[in-house]
Formats: C-alpha cells, structure tokens, sequence
C-alpha cells in the first residue's frame, strides 16, 4: 500500500498529513484558511489520491506559514509513500480548461525537485486569500515531494478560475504520472536505476 503520514510541528504551525496514492479522492481537509482547502479539495478529487490535512497555523498574522508549511507536509507524505517509485509511469501532463482560463502542468517524478510557475493573478486576493500563495504552496510540494513541475496559465482572467485550474491540473497529471505502469510494474522507470535525485 502506498500510503504515508507526516506530521511536522514549528513554532509557527502543527500540521498532519496523510495520504494514499491508490486512493478514490477522498479528502478531509481542515487548514483553517478556506480557499485554501477548497484547493486540496480539488487536488485531491481529481488526483485519485486520498488526502487528509489537519493544520493550525499562526493566520492571526496571515496564512503563509500555513499553506508553506502544508506544501512541505504533503510534499513530503508523497514522496515517503512513492517510495523507489518503482513501475511508476513518472512523466505526465495535462491541458485543463476551466471557462474562459486555459493552464498547462506537466510533471517529471524524478527525485530531482523544480519548479517553473508561470501564472499572473490581477488581483492580490481571492476573497481573504493572497493569491501570491499559489506560487508558494506548488514551490513547497515540489521541493519536498522531489518532482519536477512545470505550471502555466496560458489565458484567462478570472483570478478564482486560474488558481484552481492550477491546482486541478497538477491533480491530473500527478494522478497519470504516480500510476502504476503495468509493463514496468517491477522497474525504476530511469536508465539510471533509480529515482532519488
């Protein structure tokens, strides 16, 4: 079963992850900041993976340290439950469109963290929610679960739509790429023998 729980604890946050890549999309997030949860929602419907968050943070200040520091959780969880990432498919990608907003992810689960983030947001908030946090939270999942994630909103204006076409995007492509490959189930999907940087 590839499944993972990280619990991380700062001065600043407490937080609880766990996953199940094998999942059906289940989710039970409580971060404390709402459209934020509204985002691993979606993540974790349309990944297939089943993700549960418990999070409290210092958002009497704001909610950097949160969704960061829940980016770092998560990311971490992942990478744990991947494992060797053994009969991994590896490489995904996925063009969502979400109204009038078009955005492109496409993932490398290489054990080699990056992540190029190219999304303008014309206002600096979604209701309470700074959207510069976007880029905050994919750059801590990246890092910490060892992906390479390329992220682009092509078009579109709605600030809410691009946000979650982004999150919806990753979940599709980390779903494909995280997937068992039946003719490589066995295999390190890398003619290096390996997946760890």
């Amino acid at each position: 079963m590839r499944q993972a729980v990280i619990d991380r604890k700062t001065t600043e946050t407490e937080i609880s992850v766990a996953v199940n890549l094998d999942g059906t999309g289940t989710s039970a997030i409580a971060t404390g900041v709402g459209f934020f949860d509204h985002m691993l929602d979606q993540l974790s419907r349309h990944s297939l993976i089943d993700i549960t968050v418990k999070a409290r943070g210092d958002t009497h200040i704001d909610d950097h340290h949160t969704v960061e520091d829940v980016g770092i959780a998560l990311g971490q969880a992942v990478s744990k439950a991947l494992g060797e990432r053994k009969g991994i498919r590896r490489y995904a990608s996925c063009l969502l469109p979400m109204d009038e907003v078009l955005t492109r992810a496409a993932i490398d689960v290489s054990g080699r963290p990056y992540l190029v983030f190219k999304a303008e947001f014309s206002r600096p908030k979604i209701g309470g929610f700074d959207t510069e946090l976007v880029r905050e939270f994919f750059q801590a999942f990246a890092m910490n679960a060892g992906i390479t994630l390329h992220l682009e909103n092509l078009y579109g204006g709605n600030c809410h739509h691009i946000a979650e076409s982004c999150f919806k995007a990753v979940a599709r492509s980390l779903r494909d790429a995280v997937e068992i490959d039946p003719r490589q189930k066995d295999r390190i999907p890398s003619t290096k023998g390996t997946l760890s940087g």
